[in-house]
């Protein structure tokens, strides 16, 4: 199913002239989330259904064709699934044949990502419906006013100026777990890379503090979801789910702006990001499971991932493998050890006789992890992603500029 998220472009060399000024933009993808105002739900709930079925029928088709009682297996694509649907329009009130076309081939693309001969089939109601989602194609969302127009409805959207002097590609509507409904439209922007003012950074995760870096900063737990835990349980008690759901979301939203901010920051400031490989998939498996959701790691490693290769940084996952209990100072194993030591924030190295602060200090070692050969699969370098020695060659360059100037 298709993501609201940002997408980024590939990486491009970046040039340098006379004066030291990167030339070259880099263009990237950008999805703009809109809230849709709520005079067009009863209109876009009427039509969550209807694309629903087309779902369900290319879904179905194509696993009798992939398993077939006799003869050869054969995958359909989204050709052949629009040969299939040809003229269903007529069936349906809301939706038209662009739609369907759209439907058909976002279900090729993620049957062909996940490789699978089924996907799930989408309930239009019940207590597990799925949530409502209506692809289109660019040509079909046009300007009219101050209002949109889409298949002979208009909308009208929150922050309709992000949306001046902007061309889309294919977007879609998207339903919340609430039943809000957001315009999700995919655009293109171009960035010029710059060199970021500092070298490199080292970041360690935590629950104490969702992440501090070698430089000493720190992003405080934000306990999104623990702060509000005995509101939630109150509102299902009472049998307010939309309640639930309201107080869910608004925990996720603040989770999510922490962290956006804090990735920001990091890309912004630094030119190579190293991130040690903690798992919380492997960690929501113990008592530790709601703060390590909370703390929202994965989302910070997928953020500072697209943010990164949109500038022009190097992201890195190193094994983090006793960082807090190596000083990195003298390279002693000194620190505290074993879960019954988590407690333990501050300590003093025995051997040179540092004080360290345990968050920091593994985030120290972190950094010193990446120059030497990479230990976590996922490190190799890829067009997308800029070379660790980049920010070096550049500044250089930059160096040898000035000195010709003068």
């Amino acid at each position: 199913m298709a993501l609201d998220r940002y997408r980024y472009g590939n990486y491009v060399d970046r040039i340098v002239d006379e004066s030291s000024t990167i030339t070259e933009a880099v263009t990237n993808l950008r999805t703009l989330r809109l809230k849709v105002k709520s005079e067009a739900y009863p209109w876009l709930n009427a039509a969550a259904p209807e694309v629903n079925r087309v779902w369900n029928f290319a879904n179905e088709t194509s696993y009798k064709a992939a398993q077939p009682f006799t003869g050869p297996r054969r995958w359909l694509s989204a050709y052949d699934l629009d040969k299939l649907t040809a003229g269903s329009s007529r069936y349906f009130e809301k939706i038209g044949s662009d739609t369907i076309q759209r439907i058909n081939a976002e279900y090729a693309t993620r049957r062909r990502q996940f490789k699978k001969t089924k996907l799930r089939f989408r309930k239009s109601f019940g207590s597990n419906r799925t949530r409502g989602w209506i692809p289109f194609k660019p040509t079909q969302l046009k300007r009219k006013g101050n209002s949109l127009r889409f298949a002979g409805k208009s909308f009208r959207v929150f922050e309709r100026e992000r949306l001046d002097g902007v061309s889309w590609k294919c977007g879609w509507f998207k339903q919340d777990c609430v039943g809000d409904w957001f315009l999700c439209l995919p655009v293109a922007y171009s960035e010029v890379p710059s060199i970021a003012p500092g070298e490199e950074v080292g970041i360690d995760l935590g629950l104490k503090h969702t992440a501090a870096t070698s430089d000493g900063e720190k992003l405080e737990a934000g306990r999104f979801y623990r702060n509000i835990e005995q509101k939630i349980a109150q509102a299902q008690r009472r049998g307010h789910k939309r309640q639930a759901k309201r107080l869910h979301r608004r925990a996720a939203q603040r989770r999510k702006d922490a962290l956006h901010k804090f990735s920001r920051k990091l890309v912004d400031q630094y030119q190579k990001i190293i991130v040690g490989d903690v798992s919380s998939t492997k960690l929501v498996k113990t008592r530790m499971a709601k703060s390590v959701l909370d703390a929202g790691w994965g989302m910070l490693k997928t953020q500072l991932s697209y943010k990164a290769s949109a500038a022009g940084r190097c992201v890195m996952v190193v094994s983090e493998r006793n960082t807090s209990s190596t000083c990195s100072n003298c390279r002693a194993l000194t620190g505290p050890k074993g879960l019954d030591m988590l407690t333990v924030r501050t300590w003093i190295c025995g051997e040179c006789g540092v004080t360290h602060d345990r968050d920091v200090n593994a985030a120290k070692n972190i950094r010193f992890a990446a120059r030497s050969s990479p230990s976590v699969s996922g490190n190799e370098s890829s067009p997308s992603t800029a070379p660790p020695s980049q920010a070096s060659r550049l500044r250089e360059a930059r160096t040898s500029a000035v000195k010709a100037a003068a």
